[in-house]
């Protein structure tokens, strides 16, 4: 893994900057020159979050590495969606199931095909250790049902939500499962998660000293908060983009996704480049675990202490496009190899799924 030895200036101020923007549309309100400059005071503080992640994963070394950005970004996200919850208004209760389905869906068809037709473009073949990525990929198929399939077919409540007990019941197995996850992954079985025998070393650059790794912890924080700071505050001329071009409300859930991955997904696409797939694997998959298992357990109780509404069951569309996406997924994980034809497979499966969620 590429890990400079100084730090680039803008690294440290693009988190700051971006932190400053936000604080200036809380005091003068959404001006449309403010609005400018959030977006792309969000991008500098994506690129900046990248950056620090890397320094504390070389830092940390494989695979907590990859556990970094993927449960800061989680956490961040968990926060974004609540607060929109509390908020309330015309479609919010959907808005959570929304969100979760478009990570799931961003990761298994979006980052992955992504990763594996650039690599597959750069480096013909590349591979990844399946023992690993069986494992998450059953976890992620099971949580995905849990959580987004069987409120369709429980009878307690209405179609597409859970009981109070069936809530708290999918929110401990959630949390639990991805525990259990992170505890393999970090510890019984951490080779698993290590480049294969034969895959190319990391650069031997000389890992980032204590002071500099904390220091990029600091700035890692300071720009997750301003890039969902920002993204919420780009949520409503969203929404006001969304009824004008009556598109489906689920669209707003699907930008929240992508602007809350867009961290995760450009150090993927990098360590594909770099022909370190692995990597590549660990990031999406551990970020599509960690969306469910730590996201939703924390929606779930909110909503159930404060009596919040919850809709948690995707529609027949969507239930079809999540399995068929899950079945792809487990033609090219099982191998340990890919090459482009995988990736161009999932990146029709993700333009499909963007397709109709704008069209329904």
């Amino acid at each position: 893994m590429f890990m400079p030895r100084v730090m680039h200036h803008w690294t440290t101020l693009a988190p700051l900057a971006a932190a400053a923007v936000l604080a200036a549309t809380e005091l003068l309100g959404e001006r449309p020159w403010l609005l400018v400059a959030s977006g792309v005071a969000l991008v500098a503080a994506v690129l900046a979050a990248v950056h620090h992640a890397e320094v504390i994963a070389h830092r940390v070394g494989e695979p907590l590495g990859t556990l970094v950005l993927a449960l800061a970004v989680t956490v961040i996200e968990a926060a974004l969606l609540l607060s929109l919850l509390v908020a309330g208004g015309t479609g919010m209760e959907t808005l959570p199931r929304d969100a979760v389905y478009a990570t799931v869906m961003i990761i298994t068809t979006g980052v992955v095909g992504l990763c594996t037709l650039i690599g597959g473009l750069a480096h013909r073949e590349q591979s990844f250790r399946v023992e690993g990525a069986g494992g998450a990929l059953a976890a992620l198929i099971v949580l995905a049902v849990v959580t987004l399939v069987l409120p369709d077919f429980t009878i307690t409540t209405s179609v597409g939500t859970y009981s109070h007990a069936q809530s708290l019941f999918a929110a401990v197995v959630s949390a639990a499962l991805w525990g259990i996850f992170v505890f393999v992954q970090t510890i019984r079985h951490r080779d698993y998660f290590l480049p294969p025998q034969g895959a190319l070393p990391d650069a031997h650059a000389a890992p980032p000293s204590r002071r500099q790794a904390t220091a990029s912890f600091a700035l890692l924080v300071v720009a997750l908060v301003a890039v969902v700071g920002l993204a919420k505050v780009l949520s409503h001329p969203l929404e006001e983009f969304v009824e004008a071009r009556h598109l489906p409300r689920s669209v707003v859930g699907i930008v929240v996704a992508m602007v809350v991955l867009l961290p995760e997904t450009w150090a993927a696409i990098r360590a594909a480049l770099a022909n370190r797939l692995q990597s590549s694997m660990n990031l999406a998959l551990g970020s599509a675990l960690a969306t469910i298992g730590l996201t939703v357990p924390v929606i779930v109780c909110c909503a159930t202490a404060y009596g919040l509404p919850l809709v948690l069951g995707l529609g027949p569309k969507d239930a079809v496009l999540l399995a068929t996406a899950l079945l792809v997924s487990v033609v090219t994980l099982g191998t340990g190899r890919t090459s482009m034809m995988q990736g161009a497979v999932h990146l029709v499966l993700f333009a499909t799924y963007l397709f109709l969620a704008c069209i329904p």
